[in-house]
Parts: structure tokens; sequence; C-alpha cells
């Protein structure tokens, strides 16, 4: 009986750099984005996710490190592929459509074949406008006719740059689910540029977060927000508040009780709650619960977003559901329902000086 190989992840990435004069806009990137999977490279503006994207796709060369494509190495020492030799396809957050080419003549720049062109448009839900011009259509149907002809051309990975930053809110969450849709349809392997942070952690499978030219955490959206590595992230990735506690033997000490922690921490912690772990009431399960009394609520009809401060003086938000309402003066009690995480105390560092793309 014959051993099967793992397959290779559809793109590899090691220890990838890239400066611009004195700006380091990436710095010792590795990444793995599995066959089949979505993945999100996310961060703030300048944290460098669209120039790694660049070097994927073959638009800038990595000044070291090395770049794999369906376990070809198409980047790396000697080596720099060119981008429409990578077996790529492209979608912009404009679309970057032919205008004097119709639907039809746009998805079939590149495909395979002809029976592959309408593959595709049916794919995307648009035969029907297949003799339709760019500027005919809906900004969301210019981008389902821009990813249908990057899959039109059978590639390896779909890389996609901001593909809905320039869409109206309503527009972009609806289109955003559909064109996750077709490329788990179409079983394609791909890689999403975003700043938005509720848009990498709903669609992707795994997702990368970046800081000032570096991947600060990867893994599954589960992984990064339930346990971030760092205070940064924590803020970053949702609201987050924090206590300040001290850890020994494995638990973390602080206002509102003992929580599990990692056995390396020792002396003064972070304990970074989120607000869907604050619960309050008039009653506690908990004989840990701290005094507290309500002051600010934001009511959203299917929940609430109550902010609640301690004797202490410390201020914890609580995410609740929309009854009972509380209102600024209730007294409560404040305890905690949910994961925490505790992390080594430590001053924000100030972001470095310059901005990478």
């Amino acid at each position: 009986m014959g051993v099967s190989l793992p397959c290779s992840p559809a793109i590899r990435v090691r220890s990838v750099a890239k400066s611009f004069g004195d700006l380091r806009a990436v710095s010792e990137a590795s990444l793995d984005v599995p066959q089949g999977s979505i993945a999100a490279l996310l961060g703030p503006s300048g944290s460098g996710k669209t120039t790694l994207l660049r070097m994927i796709a073959g638009f800038e060369a990595p000044d070291e490190g090395t770049v794999e494509i369906g376990g070809r190495t198409v980047a790396g020492p000697g080596v720099m592929v060119e981008p429409e030799d990578r077996r790529i396809g492209m979608v912009f957050q404009q679309g970057a459509l032919f205008p004097h080419l119709t639907v039809g003549g746009n998805v079939a720049f590149g495909a395979t074949g002809k029976g592959r062109c309408a593959e595709t448009l049916d794919l995307i839900g648009l035969a029907h406008r297949s003799s339709a011009y760019p500027h005919e259509l809906s900004g969301g149907e210019r981008q389902r006719v821009a990813l249908a002809r990057a899959l039109a051309a059978d590639p390896t990975v779909v890389l996609l740059d901001e593909p809905f930053a320039a869409l109206d809110a309503g527009l972009r969450e609806t289109l955003r689910e559909e064109v996750v849709g077709i490329l788990r349809a179409a079983g394609a392997s791909a890689l999403l540029v975003t700043h938005d942070q509720a848009e990498a952690l709903s669609l992707a499978d795994r997702v990368a977060v970046l800081r000032a030219g570096r991947i600060e955490q990867s893994g599954t959206p589960e992984e990064i927000y339930g346990r971030p590595r760092s205070r940064w992230i924590a803020e970053f990735l949702g609201e987050a508040d924090v206590l300040p506690g001290t850890a020994e033997d494995g638990a973390a000490h602080c206002e509102l009780g003992r929580f599990t922690a990692s056995a390396e921490l020792r002396g003064p912690v972070d304990v970074v709650v989120r607000p869907e772990s604050v619960a309050i009431g008039h009653g506690s399960p908990s004989a840990t619960a701290a005094e507290g009394v309500v002051v600010e609520r934001s009511f959203y009809g299917h929940d609430q977003l109550v902010c609640v401060q301690l004797r202490s003086g410390l201020r914890l938000r609580s995410r609740r559901l929309g009854f009972p309402a509380w209102h600024p003066g209730d007294h409560v009690r404040v305890w905690i329902d949910g994961p925490v995480t505790a992390l080594a105390a430590a001053d924000q560092p100030a972001e470095p000086a310059g901005t990478a793309r």
C-alpha cells in the first residue's frame, strides 16, 4: 500500500522581509495558507499587509526569505517568477475590469476555455448579464465579475486586496458573504487583505495579524480572539478592558477574582476581559462578585453595552441582552462569566516612525 504524503500549502511564506529606503515594511514574516482554505491578512493602515500580498503576487521582490505557491518556489534567493506565471488570480479594491469589454469578455480574458467562462458566470449568478458592460453594473456586480475573471483562469490561489473597502456598509456585508460562498463552492484557496476585524474573523479559516511589518499572531479566528498573545492584539481585535492583577502558581488574581493563567507568569499581569465575559445583576452566583454602579449605557435593541464603575474606580464594559434594561445610577453586582486572558504587564510600545503599505 502506498503512503499518501500531505499536500503542500497553497501558499507558504518563510521569513520574508522588505524595505523601502529606511522603512522596514515587512520583517521576517512567515505564513501558511492550507489548500482549499480562506486566510486573512489583518492589520491597521501601515502595518505592511499590502506589501506582503504584493510579494506573494510577484509585484514586489522580497529582500529576504522565500515564497512558495502550490509547492513551487516563486520568490527567493536567485528566483523571481513573474506574476503572470505564478497561477494566481487577483481581485482588487475597485475590481479593475476592462471598461471596453463586456462581462463575458472580461471573464473570458485569460480563461482556460470557453466552457470555463460560462461555468464561472453561472457560479457568480451573472450569466444573464454576460453582454453588459462594467459601467452598467452595480458595485457589487462588478466585484463578482472581478472574482469570476480571477477564477476563470483556474488559479492555484486567489488574492483579494481590500475587495469590499469601496462599498457602502450594507452592500459590503452582503457581498462579502456572497464572495466567500463563491470561493468555497469553487474549492478555491484564497488570501484576503483587510483592515476590518469583523470581516477577517467572520470570513476566514485562519487569520494573521500584522503590526508594524511583523506578524504578531496567527491562528484560527477563535484562537486569536479568545487567546490573544498581547494586550495590543486583544484591543485591536475587539472591545476589551484590562484589570491590573498578579500571577503565581498558575493563577491570576484581580479585583474580580482568581483565574487560570500560564504557569510561566509571575508578578504583575494584565487581566484582559471582553464585555461579553462581564456579567451584571442584582444577585450573583459568584462569591467574588464586586460592587459597581452603572455610569453609561448604549442600547441596540438586541443587546446593550453597559459601562460599570467598580469601587476601585476602574470601569468595565458589559455586553448583555437588550433586557432587562440597565440605566445610569443602578447599583449592580459584577462578576466574570466567560473566558479571560492574563498577560505579562507591560507598557504598550509606541508605533515605530513611518508607515508601510
